[in-house]
């Protein structure tokens, strides 16, 4: 406790007084004291302020070092140093951090170094007037565990087998992921995922994209959400993904085992909690000192009991003895702990979701010309298999998502050589006496009966385009992605070049409408699909097989932020 020094301003004294007396006279005044204790010392030349943004699940914790720390009256640069504890979300200061020239915070606990170490990139890239973050050894940790009712695990092989990350993408088992970007349980849920079904170069492949799909479609805003849903009983609660502690926590509040967790065999992430120090140009005289004094305070011996009472493991993994799986819905086993991302492991993950999350409107155009009878590899027709994938792709696509369906060949539907079978629309909308969803299952399933005539690509191609342009929703990615397996053979129609150079004209960077152009099979006319993509910012892919035209369609849904510009 400090008072203000007599002997000139701006400056304060210690002041050791009677305990009994300074009791009696704070109780005539009406307030209650639970603890206070004062002692003589050098002057204070007003204060510094020592401000530490902490993850909320380590908030209690680090707040009782914070008092131990200020029971010892602590003073750096002869000023009366006052912890300033500011519990928020790591993304929220990850987002921040990187611009933040005033009073930034000049330590930081995220719950994992995933955050810390993209924070401190992105800073590094902003120049000399960005906070520089200085990542220390880790306070605590929590691996991430797949969480749920005993009954929705129980579905699963839970507690004789553990749950698997397979379990997790399989498109039969209901599954929600609290939104990666705003949550570190979706990063490294994200992260967990990449690494069983990425490329070794880091790429993302077309199962990986599919899954992030499924679960994105129910991702939740945080996983408190999801814990929500299983403490209220609802019966279609789904699986999600959880820190450990969190389980704990969660069923210690609602006094019962209500949250189970598994332990996946493959492995997991774990968050680490590390100590981040934040300095920057022109911080107060004084606070490095501070912050070093208060790390010691957060590696006592007092501070790790807290963490372990709280629920976490030591940093090195080590779970505190008395958990029991009866009671708290977790156990004290090793585990064995994936490789945690880099930052640009961390940067691509958040970019593929990003792509993958945004809603669509996209006008999906199929060629019915007759050589789209023949048959491929597996016995379907080339309409049969781009039908098929197509409808695949179209069945992990929010009801949000805008589609709409067209078929081509030559003189169609005179003078054009296109027929629209569903306008292009909303998913979840209603449309002649049935969602639009429907409608285009209904529209692709007649697809086979319309098979006839000529490749009429170049006309087809700028129709397409014009209509999305035209149509433009600023709100959404705008797209058109044109499957064929010919060449234009319309010699009415406007030759390539001329097509080209009027794609290129009429391109619009405040509308980009990019053009995904797949070519099915090997008479393909690969290069003026090409250059139909490239004049819109788009990309060709050449699909052999049946199976390769899925795998095509949803690299083309993942690489839907970057367009036109990768």
């Amino acid at each position: 406790m400090s008072a203000r020094n007599p002997d000139g301003p701006g400056r304060f004294r210690r002041v050791l007084l009677p305990l009994g007396a300074l009791i009696g006279v704070i109780a005539a005044a009406g307030v209650t004291v639970v603890a206070l204790r004062a002692t003589s010392g050098p002057e204070c030349r007003g204060t510094l302020p020592l401000k530490i943004a902490v993850t909320p699940a380590v908030e209690e914790v680090v707040r009782g070092a914070a008092d131990d720390y200020q029971a010892t009256q602590p003073m750096a640069d002869e000023k009366c140093v006052q912890v300033q504890v500011e519990a928020r979300g790591a993304a929220d200061v990850a987002n921040e951090l990187p611009t933040a020239q005033i009073n930034p915070p000049a330590l930081w606990v995220p719950d994992s170094s995933m955050w810390a170490a993209e924070t401190q990139r992105q800073a590094g890239e902003e120049g000399a007037e960005a906070p520089r973050l200085d990542i220390l050894d880790p306070l605590a940790s929590s691996p991430l565990v797949i969480a749920g009712s005993e009954r929705s695990l129980s579905a699963l092989g839970w507690p004789i087998t553990p749950v698997t990350w397979a379990k997790v993408v399989d498109p039969k088992v209901p599954v929600t992921l609290s939104d990666p970007t705003m949550s570190t349980e979706g990063l490294a849920t994200l992260a967990v995922i990449r690494a069983q079904l990425g490329n070794p170069d880091g790429t993302p492949k077309p199962e990986l994209i599919g899954a992030l799909l499924r679960v994105g479609r129910n991702a939740l805003p945080s996983v408190r959400d999801a814990f929500g849903k299983v403490v209220q009983g609802e019966e279609n609660a789904p699986v999600f993904t959880a820190s450990e502690q969190s389980v704990l926590s969660a069923n210690r509040v609602a006094g019962s085992r209500r949250v189970v967790a598994s332990y996946p065999k493959e492995g997991t992430v774990s968050f680490d909690y590390p100590l981040v120090r934040v300095s920057r140009a022109g911080e107060q005289a004084g606070t490095a000192q501070a912050a070093a004094d208060f790390e010691k305070a957060l590696r006592t011996g007092r501070t790790a009991q807290r963490f372990a009472e709280a629920g976490f493991r030591t940093p090195d993994g080590k779970a505190p003895g008395g958990w029991t799986n009866e009671k708290d819905g977790v156990r004290g086993d090793d585990v064995a702990v994936l490789k945690t991302p880099d930052p640009d492991q961390v940067s691509e993950l958040l970019r593929t979701w990003g792509a993958v999350s945004l809603d669509t409107r996209l006008l999906a155009v199929l060629d019915v010309s007759g050589s789209m009878a023949e048959k491929m590899s597996n016995g379907q027709t080339r309409v049969e298999a781009a039908r098929e994938a197509a409808l695949t792709a179209l069945g992990m696509l929010p009801d949000t998502s805008e589609i709409g369906l067209w078929a081509f060949s030559t003189n169609k539907k005179p003078p054009n050589d296109w027929i629209e079978l569903v306008p292009v629309g909303p998913l979840g909308e209603p449309i002649a006496g049935a969602p639009r969803r429907v409608q285009l299952q209904k529209g692709a399933g007649n697809l086979p009966a319309l098979v006839g005539g000529g490749t009429a690509l170049h006309e087809t191609a700028l129709a397409a385009f014009r209509h999305v342009q035209q149509t433009y929703d600023p709100s959404k990615i705008n797209s058109v992605t044109l499957i064929t397996d010919g060449s234009n053979d319309d010699i009415s129609s406007i030759d390539l070049p001329a097509l080209v150079a009027t794609l290129k004209q009429e391109a619009d960077p405040a509308r980009p409408v990019p053009m995904i152009m797949v070519g099915l099979g090997a008479d393909a006319d690969m290069d003026a699909l090409r250059q139909i993509a490239d004049a819109t910012g788009g990309k060709a892919y050449q699909a052999m097989e049946p199976e390769d035209i899925r795998g095509v369609l949803l690299d083309g849904i993942s690489q839907r932020r970057c367009r036109p510009n990768c």
